[in-house]
């Protein structure tokens, strides 16, 4: 049975390196706080740190002058031994402390050929939110021709029964450790060990049993699925030009990914919010009364969401499903129609109420998505509308640590 599951050759920093600097939060995150990343580079300074290998979303814009800098940093960490093998052929067992609780995750790498993003997908691999499609050329060149991945894709499983990762962690005495660090800004505590021979075999296994269960979709992207998108985009633009052989060990086909069970207690959905800019509250508010009761789905007032600005007005409604799916779209057409103004995805209700603080601006809060419902949902009717969920708030995403090699 191809489960999509391979084992890498996984690198991490030399002895010697602070890996408190070296490991850095998800570069699609903190996007409207600039001052997060100022902080993080003020952190590292000059020390070796996967810093230098990404590129904050934050500078987005700035991606073309920023990419040489990428890429001629990932060559020289390579050159200087910066990065070094860790584990020769197997998987990474981590652990991450957070607010929320203990995480426990499994670095693999799984075969791009079993992923596809588009709405009504039935591969082994599939997205859990729309795909946009203009953001993944961004990611994409980034990749072509990064001689390393770092992943930042956290990918879940639905696994009740706690089959595959938590044995490991159960019985990690016997596993070799790698690190154990506090993550900068707040991040909490990660540890790692190497998952080889033997105890690397159980995981395919435990896969392969859980494959047999899963009705054709074993994984499902949590956080990352523009990256992945990006993984993929490359391995297609590259995948033709190869010979049978190549095209089937060739690096760049597959994509290194953090499993996590979606049954950790630790692992939380918390809502993905929305701020608008340029706009007049209370004009949006009322549009948006309007294209509810045009769908018939003006159904009262109530927290599934709602909706303040600046002078302390509130708008809630309730709704008999999760409100997204229609809100988006009526923000896609009403952004459509209004050149002026601007949306953000804002993760933590702090960090919107704190945005939110002009007379042009709303703030939209939908209420948290259920993960018992995901995988459900997503063999019913495809991917949810896109930033529908966030796992965790922002300081609690993979940090970039591990690496592989992929020219």
């Amino acid at each position: 049975m191809d489960n999509a599951l391979r084992t890498a050759r996984i690198l991490l920093p030399r002895e010697g390196v602070d890996l408190t600097r070296w490991a850095v939060v998800a570069c699609d995150q903190f996007t409207a706080q600039p001052e997060y990343w100022r902080r993080a580079d003020a952190l590292v300074g000059d020390a070796p740190s996967a810093l230098r290998l990404i590129l904050p979303e934050v500078w987005l814009n700035e991606g073309e002058a920023r990419i040489p800098a990428i890429h001629s940093a990932m060559s020289a960490y390579l050159a200087a031994g910066v990065l070094t093998t860790a584990v020769a052929d197997g998987f990474v067992l981590v652990e991450r402390e957070t607010a929320a609780g203990v995480r426990p995750g499994l670095v693999v790498a799984l075969d791009l050929e079993a992923y596809d993003y588009n709405p009504g997908s039935a591969s082994l691999i599939r997205a859990t939110e729309g795909t946009v499609l203009e953001r993944v050329p961004p990611r994409a060149r980034i990749r072509a021709g990064a001689p390393v991945e770092l992943p930042h894709v956290m990918m879940l499983l639905d696994d009740p029964g706690k089959t595959v990762i938590e044995p490991l962690l159960e019985h990690r005495e016997r596993l070799r450790k790698l690190y154990d660090i506090e993550l900068m800004l707040g991040g909490g505590r990660l540890r790692g060990w190497a998952v080889e021979g033997e105890d690397a075999w159980r995981v395919f296994d435990a896969i392969d049993a859980l494959s047999e269960r899963a009705d054709g979709l074993l994984y499902a992207v949590g956080d990352g699925n523009h990256s992945l998108a990006a993984a993929r985009k490359c391995w297609l633009d590259i995948r033709d030009a190869l010979t049978p052989e190549a095209r089937a060990t060739h690096p760049a086909r597959f994509a290194l990914v953090e499993l996590v069970n979606l049954a950790c207690p630790a692992l939380v959905f918390e809502p993905i919010h929305r701020a608008l800019f340029g706009v007049d509250p209370a004009g949006l508010m009322a549009e948006y009364s309007a294209f509810l009761r045009a769908e018939g789905a003006d159904e009262g007032e109530g927290d599934d969401l709602v909706a303040f600005d600046g002078a302390g007005r509130t708008w809630r409604f309730k709704s008999k499903e999760h409100p997204l799916g229609r809100l988006q779209r009526f923000l896609d057409g009403y952004l459509a129609g209004h050149p002026e103004a601007r949306i953000d995805y804002i993760h933590g209700d702090a960090a919107l109420r704190g945005l939110i603080d002009r007379p042009d601006a709303v703030g939209l809060m939908p209420r948290a998505f259920d993960k018992a419902e995901l995988f459900g949902y997503i063999r019913r009717h495809g991917v949810l509308p896109r930033k529908t969920f966030s796992m965790g708030e922002a300081n609690e995403k993979r940090y970039y640590m591990e690496a592989r090699e992929i020219l």
